[in-house]
């Protein structure tokens, strides 16, 4: 198995590594990239070129200090960090490029869509309706564009 696998299932099952304290800046990166690689199902090369001819630096801090540093900490698995960064950012109200992204990383970390829909809407009680609804109107564009029609729970 190469390292980048190895990398990915330490990521997924929250497996500690005991080597993560002294990793050489090439290991921090290579983390990053595989812990992003699930998130976005392979496709963080295309998305980090949006970012070379403008702001490489950028690229490299998203992949460096958040995935390989932060996102990829042995302290929670990576269906908890999604929806934990699902439910941030449909606090925040103001970045819906990167909701959709993460409703999208949140599945295809392993979460269902009716466990993506109940953080959105926890976010009624903590950020407001407004927020919430916004939540609500992307994860229906990210279940669309996958062909997921969650069925609705009343409690």
């Amino acid at each position: 198995m190469t390292n980048k696998w190895m990398l990915v299932l330490t990521m997924i099952f929250a497996i500690p590594t005991s080597t993560m304290a002294a990793d050489s800046t090439s290991d921090v990166h290579a983390r990053g990239m595989a812990t992003l690689d699930v998130i976005t199902g392979g496709d963080t090369q295309r998305r980090l070129e949006t970012l070379t001819d403008i702001a490489p630096d950028l690229g490299r801090w998203v992949i460096d200090f958040a995935y390989g540093d932060v996102v990829s900490r042995p302290g929670l698995d990576l269906r908890t960090r999604e929806l934990a960064t699902v439910a941030a950012l449909t606090a925040l109200g103001n970045a819906q490029p990167q909701l959709k992204s993460h409703i999208g990383g949140a599945l295809n970390a392993g979460c269902t869509p009716q466990e993506v829909l109940e953080v959105i809407m926890q976010m009624a009680v903590y950020a407001g309706f407004p927020a919430s609804l916004n939540g609500i109107s992307a994860a229906r564009e990210v279940f669309e564009s996958r062909g997921l029609k969650p069925g609705a729970t009343k409690q």
